[in-house]
């Protein structure tokens, strides 16, 4: 480390029960343990925590996604950064590997909450100094926020992977409008072609893909999704490229692999895929790994910006292509 930065006096990670095997590994990067809190459940279901070592003055990071179970993650997050708040940590950084409730950051309907901003609220609210984030399902997230949010993603990380594997005729597929910019820097790595999906939601739960711009004929597609929960709009996307000429070894890369129902199962059974690459943003347990699932770790992203939060360096410059 540069002997010339601002670097807090003790830098101390923890990891609620969302991931953490994905904390523990984040506090190896760091050669750092990874802090003892104790996180216990009553018998009405209520969670209670306790850290069991001083965090007086200390830069504290919370390793704590907010997936299934969502609400009782959030909860937990909630107290972790409480608790840290009452015992005078100096900053108290919630790292949140995937950010629940994304998916409502906008009314599109009469009477909806927008559930992303009243988590952004409740979390400063409970004393959060800072928000570290990747790949939020919506860029507008990040201005829910009144204290300083980083917004990091797994696109390198995944476009380094798939230039590994030489792929050739490659085009990269967005599913929908809203990740067309994101899909860009992928296009820039692999120097490919980019095909666009049209969403149609007809109701709540059910997407249509109702057309696709762009040449897929012959080509490898390579889908660009932040999220899978029931496979459903992945598998409509699939069904399109091939009915649009695509080859039948169709590849996805998908930041977080919610994997709710028989999700896995769905895309591994479906004769066009070739591959589904996730992260480890939200634990994948044993019951749910199938042979086109590959997991990337995205512990190096987080630690490194981590390290970089805590000397006061910049966050950016580890994205620019």
């Amino acid at each position: 480390m540069c002997d010339n930065v601002n670097e807090k006096t003790e830098l101390k990670i923890f990891a609620g029960t969302g991931n953490r095997m994905l904390g523990q590994a984040i506090a190896d990067r760091l050669d750092l343990p990874l802090g003892d809190v104790k996180i216990e459940r009553f018998p009405d279901g209520e969670t209670y925590v306790q850290y069991q070592e001083s965090v007086r003055g200390a830069d504290v990071f919370i390793i704590q996604p907010t997936c299934h179970p969502v609400d009782s993650n959030l909860m937990e997050l909630l107290l972790l950064v409480d608790a840290l708040n009452r015992a005078s940590a100096d900053r108290i950084t919630a790292v949140m590997p995937y950010f629940g409730y994304a998916r409502q950051e906008k009314i599109d309907r009469p009477r909806e909450a927008i559930g992303a901003k009243l988590v952004a609220d409740i979390l400063t609210a409970a004393g959060a100094d800072r928000v570290i984030a990747l790949d939020l399902h919506a860029d507008a997230i990040q201005s829910f926020f009144n204290i300083p949010l980083d917004h990091l993603t797994a696109l390198g990380m995944f476009s380094d992977y798939f230039l590994a594997k030489n792929l050739e005729n490659v085009v990269i597929v967005s599913p929908d409008e809203g990740r067309v910019k994101k899909a860009r820097g992928f296009v820039r790595r692999l120097n490919a072609p980019l095909a666009v999906g049209y969403k149609h939601h007809a109701f709540h739960g059910h997407t249509e893909i109702t057309d696709l711009a762009g040449d897929v004929h012959g080509k490898i597609p390579i889908i660009i999704e932040d999220m899978i929960t029931t496979g459903g709009s992945i598998i409509k996307c699939v069904d399109a490229l091939i009915e649009h000429g695509a080859q039948p070894e169709i590849y996805v890369a998908a930041t977080h692999g919610v994997f709710a129902g028989q999700a896995v199962d769905r895309l591994n059974d479906h004769p066009a895929l070739a591959e589904v690459v996730i992260t480890d943003s939200v634990p994948l347990p044993d019951e749910k790994k199938r042979p086109k699932i590959k997991q990337l770790s995205v512990a190096p992203i987080l630690a490194e910006s981590i390290r970089r939060v805590n000397m006061d360096l910049s966050i950016t410059s580890l994205f620019d292509t």
